[in-house]
Formats: structure tokens, sequence, C-alpha cells
């Protein structure tokens, strides 16, 4: 019994570490295309691109719709004229 639970737990571990390796080898906040521009208060709950700010630490972590300062590539010159039920979208981080 004891080295069925040992080895279970040393299977988990390698898992978490395969998780979080291939984690940390994703960029954390890479560059968009040329076209591309980032635009706060546009992206749906779990649906933002990397690093949305206080709240959430990657892509898919924002907790609601439209959350202020969670961001989404969208395409450049367009982010302004994105309206939301919360308002336009914005090319900086909103409160609220």
């Amino acid at each position: 019994m004891k080295s069925t639970t040992l080895t279970a737990a040393l299977a988990t571990l390698a898992a978490l570490s395969a998780g979080a390796a291939i984690a940390q080898s994703q960029p954390q906040d890479a560059k968009p295309a040329a076209d591309k521009e980032r635009c706060y208060g546009v992206a749906m709950a779990g649906k933002n691109d990397c690093a949305a700010g206080p709240g959430t630490t990657c892509a898919g972590t924002a907790k609601v719709d439209y959350q202020a300062n969670s961001w989404k590539y969208v395409p450049a010159g367009t982010c302004t004229t994105i309206k939301t039920p919360k308002g336009m979208g914005s090319l900086t981080p909103m409160k609220g």
C-alpha cells in the first residue's frame, strides 16, 4: 500500500512540475503583431489575453465579462470604436 501511495504522489508531482515548466516557457507578455493593439475592457470572462492585471495571472483568467483591467488583442486602430455594455474599449487599463 505504501509503494502505491508513493508512486501516485511521485506521478502527481511529475505532472505538476511538467505543467509549471510549460507555463514558464511561454511568454508572459508577448508583443503583438504590428497590426494588433491591446484593448482593455472588451474581453469576455476567461477570454482575455496574457497578463491582464491585478486579480488575473495570464490568458484566460478574467473573472467577468468586460473586466476593466483585462485586455484582448484587436486589429490596430479599432479598440476605441468597440462598444460594450460597459462603454467603449480603451487603450489603457480602466477603473472598475
